[in-house]
């Protein structure tokens, strides 16, 4: 295979500091990026991306946490059930959630599919709807202002809901964008339990 540009290395520069290298892999600086190895190396950028800078940091964080809660009280919860755990568990108001909801790609507060999901919401428990809110936006909490005051990954961005993909599909949910992409379901019951079973089962991190 061809070698691509570049090898699994990376240099960085840190506040102060002059430039330096830093190795994706061991002997990272001696790998060449080719064809054959190319996932990899994007997993391995993304995940220096997403962790650098943080990894002592969060090491400590946690020795600080297990030392106030004992990690087997928090280990029956999943991530998201501990989210709302730490940050509560407020009274949802669907006026307000749905008056802030903005649409796209043929959606409208009238459309049959539109008026299904507010249904289902309606039929839904405050937890449950709190998992909807972390489900798209990646967060339970709502802003003191309300629904209008949503904040995406650049600033204020409100709920948004896209009609998108095949009535097989799940939705899914892009949380930078407060996005929920929701195909156009043939009846209420498909949708609820196409819902129901994306905010329970599966995970939405992704980069976009």
């Amino acid at each position: 295979m061809a070698a691509l540009m570049g090898r699994t290395e990376i240099g960085i520069r840190e506040f102060g500091k002059k430039l330096t290298e830093r190795e994706l892999k061991p002997h990272g600086k001696d790998l060449a990026v080719t064809d054959a190895n190319k996932t990899e190396y994007i997993d391995l950028m993304v995940r220096w991306r997403v962790e650098r800078g943080i990894t002592e940091h969060a090491a400590m964080m946690l020795k600080g946490f297990y030392e106030a809660i004992d990690a087997r009280l928090i280990s029956v919860f999943d991530p998201r059930e501990l989210e709302l755990v730490i940050a509560g568990t407020m009274e949802i108001n669907l006026e307000d959630w749905r008056k802030h909801t903005v649409y796209r790609s043929g959606y409208h507060d009238s459309h049959k599919v539109i008026q299904w999901f507010w249904m289902a919401i309606e039929r839904y428990d405050n937890e449950r709807r709190l998992r909807l809110l972390q489900f798209v936006t990646g967060t339970s909490s709502i802003p003191y202002e309300g629904f209008k005051a949503l904040r995406g990954s650049n600033g204020p961005r409100k709920f948004c809901i896209e009609k998108w993909g095949k009535t097989d599909n799940l939705p899914r949910a892009h949380t930078c964008f407060n996005r929920l992409d929701l195909p156009p379901y043939p009846s209420f019951t498909a949708l609820f339990e196409k819902i129901s079973v994306a905010i329970e089962e599966t995970s939405t991190f992704g980069i976009e």
